[in-house]
């Protein structure tokens, strides 16, 4: 037998043969692969390890909380509250400042009709607004004729009319009064005194007698009490 009868393979033999090389080339070239996984994973895992002990340490090295008690944390607050929130309002350059008005001495006596916003805030217990009120008031009905009516402003109360009614006077000849033969009916029902209803029954009485001589053409109506006359006369002129 020839040595090259050994050597020699038919074309299924050599076929076979590749096809187990190419297999055992691929299997050692996925040993090689997979031959550095496990380094890789050991290294990933003790960066873990580190990290997670270096976090151990900085939490460990951290201070504790201290609690503080409930008076401590109220007086703190205050203390934040008065800091920011101080009851002196700085002088800011260039801020406007309004003196304080002087008050009258006791036994000073301000005449009520004649009486500007100045005047009236001189007096004790009366500022800018019950000023302003009073002043309204004043126009509204012509004038005063009694210092009781201060007691009918919005806002002075029973305590508040005792302690102010002492420093004023009142002069009834500068009170303005309404003429009913010759004012519009809106005039009529805008005073305090006098509603829309009375108004229009006035207005019905001038259609019919053109003139009212006086109280003796209203004080028969219902609609007009003897309240209403008392405090109407002074406003009322019949001319």
């Amino acid at each position: 037998m020839n040595w090259r009868d050994l050597l020699y393979f038919s074309k299924g033999e050599r076929r076979a043969l590749t096809l187990l090389l190419c297999l055992i080339s691929i299997s050692w070239i996925i040993l090689l692969l997979t031959d550095n996984k496990p380094e890789q994973i050991s290294k990933e895992n003790n960066r873990v390890i580190e990290s997670v002990k270096t976090s151990q340490t900085i939490a460990s090295n951290k201070p504790e909380k201290v609690k503080t008690p409930a008076s401590e944390r109220k007086n703190n607050s205050f203390r934040e509250k008065k800091k920011f929130h101080p009851k002196e309002t700085p002088n800011i350059p260039g801020r406007k400042t309004f003196p304080k008005t002087e008050k009258y001495p006791i036994g000073t006596v301000v005449e009520l009709n004649t009486a500007d916003t100045t005047t009236l805030k001189k007096v004790p217990g009366i500022g800018s607004t019950f000023a302003r009120r009073i002043i309204k008031y004043r126009e509204l009905l012509g004038g005063f004729y009694s210092v009781s009516q201060l007691s009918e402003v919005y806002g002075i109360d029973e305590e508040r009319f005792n302690t102010m009614k002492s420093w004023f006077s009142v002069d009834v000849k500068i009170i303005c009064k309404l003429f009913v033969n010759q004012a519009p009916v809106k005039n009529l029902y805008r005073h305090p005194y006098i509603n829309k209803q009375q108004a229009r029954i006035i207005e019905q009485l001038l259609k019919q007698k053109r003139k009212l001589s006086g109280w003796e053409n209203l004080q028969l109506l219902e609609e007009f009490t003897e309240a209403d006359k008392e405090r109407l006369t002074p406003y009322l002129s019949f001319e």
